[in-house]
């Protein structure tokens, strides 16, 4: 069975007002003292983000349960110095970010300008083991039209500067100011994957290999397949619930691959469009079938997407449990949909922040 591990971007909020707060540095220092072996937490582009990672795990509850005990450590450790954590996408209230202090991330503000000042996102990337480079690179080739599924089942990120952004995932549109993000075309082997990195690399405009920011890629410091689509889920069940079909989907491409599959040839122009649509509507409105790139009702898309992995979920025992949560969201809505009911209700963006401080938690 193959091991999976979750990274989510949390937003350091105000408790009483959900305003963002720059505090990552102070929040890093704290949980070092509290327990410096751990080092599950990690600085991000902005001060206002606080990321953690889990360890790999098989089981699905485990990795439940460590999301689970992270969020709450990570809302301790914030609360010690003044603020909390929320798993928002984006900022509802309107933010001025904060760059960190590091080099890496002075080169970013110096290189890109104002696509780095603005760039306070919130991601949760999966990682899948696999195999060998040549395995990972065969599955990022047949995963990619799936991938839009994933990410209107994350949308989490409706607001952006105290405004409805109009879309279910706004912070997609901006993560694509990067120059390196989005889909690719297929590669064919790792030798031609690592080439087009080593060539992207050498025009100056990234500044290494880290800044690789495709949907799907290579992890730099794992044996594994990195999924980049997501936002960060609002609550911790959704999470696990992307991280289990997005394991699905690594299993279902690799045993494709080895009995000599092809890949769907979609052009790149068409796999942006089927992105464009799942940030736009979510589970709101229609999306692109991944077989045919054409308008279908979302739980047809979902549906078709859970029918692709099912053999790979009833082997690792996960597949009623995906059922079960893709039902659970086309009926009770992601977490787009809840912070635009949230909204609706309480007319204030301050009460949204503040709600989703709890559903982080619950």
């Amino acid at each position: 069975m193959r091991t999976v591990g979750v990274e989510e971007e949390l937003l350091l909020v105000d408790p009483e007002t959900g305003d963002p707060r720059a505090l990552s540095a102070a929040v890093l220092a704290r949980a070092a003292q509290d327990d410096a072996e751990q080092d599950v937490f990690e600085k991000e582009l902005h001060e206002q983000m606080l990321e953690f990672a889990t360890h790999p795990q098989s089981s699905m509850e485990a990795l439940r349960a460590e999301i689970v005990r992270c969020r709450k450590e990570a809302a301790r450790h914030a609360g010690e110095i003044g603020c909390t954590v929320a798993a928002l996408a984006t900022s509802p209230l309107p933010v001025s970010p904060a760059v960190g202090v590091n080099r890496r991330y002075q080169w970013m503000a110096d290189q890109y300008g104002i696509a780095t000042r603005e760039q306070l996102v919130l991601g949760c990337h999966v990682h899948v083991a696999v195999d060998s480079d040549e395995e990972g690179v065969a599955v990022i080739d047949r995963v990619r039209p799936w991938l839009q599924v994933v990410k209107a089942l994350s949308a989490n990120s409706p607001f952006w500067q105290g405004k409805d952004s109009g879309y279910s995932s706004y912070r997609s549109r901006v993560w694509l100011r990067w120059p390196s993000a989005g889909p690719t075309e297929i590669f064919g082997s790792a030798e031609r994957y690592h080439r087009l990195i080593a060539d992207m690399v050498a025009t100056g405009a990234l500044l290494d290999d880290g800044m690789i920011y495709f949907d799907a890629r290579l992890s730099q410091r794992y044996p594994t397949v990195e999924i980049r689509v997501s936002d960060v889920c609002l609550h911790a069940g959704t999470a696990v619930l992307v991280a289990t079909l997005v394991r699905g989907l690594v299993e279902t491409a690799a045993r494709e691959w080895r009995a000599g599959r092809e890949p769907l040839d979609h052009s790149v122009s068409l796999l942006r469009l089927a992105d464009w649509q799942a940030a736009r509507s979510g589970l709101a409105g229609e999306l692109l079938h991944p077989a045919t790139m054409r308008r279908m009702p979302a739980e047809a898309v979902v549906r078709a997407l859970l029918d692709h992995v099912e053999e790979a979920l009833a082997d690792t025992g996960d597949l009623e449990r995906a059922r079960t949560g893709c039902e659970e969201l086309l009926r009770d809505g992601n977490g787009a949909q809840v912070q635009r009911e949230l909204f609706e209700r309480t007319g204030s963006l301050r009460d949204v922040v503040t709600e989703c401080v709890h559903h982080t938690q619950a």
